[in-house]
């Protein structure tokens, strides 16, 4: 039904409602119509239930439309029988959602830092207010001083071009494979991009690298093979049509054993441009990462550009970086393709506030302590375990996922529940989700901030109440 005919309908049931009030009831109207049923004389009206203060504040919050909507649910609940008519406007407010967007915030509990299902990394405060003060007009392209236009997003690249000092220049798209496909396009468009077959990687939901670069136009000249390549193979390789080398780090998965890979530094002596992907977003090196490549690293290399993404172990909004040399990053920024994939002030907000804030939740769960993940656990568990929660504390092992340091382990510590919790806690009005392993399911702490164990216990408490147990 039309907008207009929801309000025809709200204004007939108005209508209805004042003549019944009015003791109309129990005689036929002019055209015959019959006395309506007992039960819907005891329907409040519409707009009586919508002067309920907490519906009015969530007609600003999340518009007329939706809050008809929950109290015509609740109208007819009680025209069902299920709901008392005293209880409509109670009802009314239970069924209006949180926010207007479909999204729902859940407690990460799987043991994954960065859930590409969850959203990868969360922001932090900063960044998240940054978000916030960006959302009216501001100065994104607009020098105030002059009042004429200025770079967008210019105190964002800075940010970013201080926080890795061998960029000669960076520039930032919406997300990491776009990086590398405008890159791809701008330098190598009916040319070669030479790539070790070992890193012809697939990234996730079915994309694969090689189909994203041969989508620009450019032609892939392979090298080496799936386990060795070495820089003689790439030299090899390198001819008058060669726009540039390409170095792929394989952040989703480890090839062990008999391997060779070339370093950034033996290929930098080519007479072609190393473009590196390093994924991660890592700009500089990490003590608890000591094999993912970073930016800087790469750059004091010879690699002339180095792509990743922003949302992964960087902590901040999904974006695509792009740091180099700054002739090939000036050129790269001002493709047309360029312009179809900015990002907006929001991203640029949030990815300022990341580089010059505090920690970010990411580097927070990285840093965790164990032994204080352990306390945590132990506490939660006897807490939860005195109120009849079947529940205790295990060892755990997270991970930092999202296409980042494949293979590291990291020593956590988890809630185990019996699996049937599973399902109820990921439903709930409050989504945890966890993991399951060994028939139970587990919910580790790394990636859980401490704030939230009240939380989280009080979730698990109420699942249990709900009769989860039986």
């Amino acid at each position: 039904m039309s907008a207009l005919g929801d309000a025809m309908g709200a204004g007939r049931e108005d209508r209805v409602d004042q003549r019944v009030t009015s003791g109309q009831t129990g005689h036929r109207s002019s055209e015959g119509e019959k006395a309506l049923p007992d039960v819907r004389r005891s329907v409040p009206r519409t707009d009586v239930v919508l002067r309920d203060p907490r519906l009015r504040e969530a007609v600003g919050r999340l518009g007329t439309a939706r809050v008809r909507a929950a109290v015509h649910q609740a109208q007819e609940r009680v025209r069902a029988g299920t709901v008392r008519p005293d209880d409509v406007a109670d009802t009314a407010v239970d069924l209006l959602p949180r926010t207007v967007t479909g999204m729902r915030p859940v407690i990460n509990a799987t043991g994954v830092l960065l859930h590409t299902n969850l959203g990868r990394a969360s922001l932090s405060a900063a960044a998240r207010q940054a978000v916030l003060e960006a959302a009216g007009p501001t100065d994104v392209e607009l020098d105030l001083d002059t009042g004429v236009r200025a770079r967008r997003g210019r105190t964002a690249l800075a940010a970013l071009r201080e926080k890795v000092p061998s960029a000669g220049a960076v520039h930032v798209v919406n997300n990491g494979a776009a990086a590398l496909v405008l890159v791809a396009t701008a330098l190598a468009a009916g040319r070669e991009i030479v790539i070790s077959r070992g890193e012809m990687v697939e990234i996730g939901d079915g994309f694969r690298l090689p189909d994203l670069l041969v989508s620009t136009g450019a032609r892939l000249r392979e090298v080496g093979t799936t386990n060795r390549t070495t820089a003689a193979d790439y030299a090899e390789a390198v001819g008058p049509d060669t726009a540039f080398v390409l170095k792929v780090h394989p952040s989703n998965f480890r090839i062990t054993g008999f391997t060779r890979v070339a370093e950034v530094g033996e290929l930098a002596s080519l007479d072609v441009p190393v473009v590196v992907d390093i994924g991660s977003g890592l700009l500089e090196p990490h003590p608890m990462l000591p094999e993912e490549p970073d930016a800087e690293t790469q750059l004091r290399a010879g690699a002339a550009l180095v792509t990743a993404s922003g949302d992964k172990l960087l902590g901040g909004p999904q974006c695509g970086l792009l740091l180099g040399r700054d002739e090939l990053v000036r050129a790269v920024s001002r493709h047309p393709l360029a312009r179809a994939l900015r990002v907006d002030k929001l991203t640029l907000a949030a990815l300022e506030a990341t580089l010059t804030g505090p920690d970010t939740p990411t580097a927070e769960a990285l840093a965790a302590d164990p032994a204080q993940l352990t306390r945590r656990a132990d506490l939660l568990a006897a807490t939860l375990g005195a109120d009849g929660v079947d529940v205790r504390a295990v060892e755990s092992v997270a991970t930092v996922g999202g296409g980042g340091a494949p293979g590291v382990p990291l020593p956590s510590a988890a809630l185990s529940l019996p699996e049937r919790y599973a399902a109820a806690l990921r439903t709930g009005p409050v989504p945890v989700v966890g993991r399951l392993e060994a028939g139970r399911c587990l919910l580790d702490l790394r990636a859980v901030p401490a704030d939230d164990d009240d939380r989280l216990a009080d979730v698990v408490r109420a699942v249990a109440l709900r009769g989860v147990e039986r």
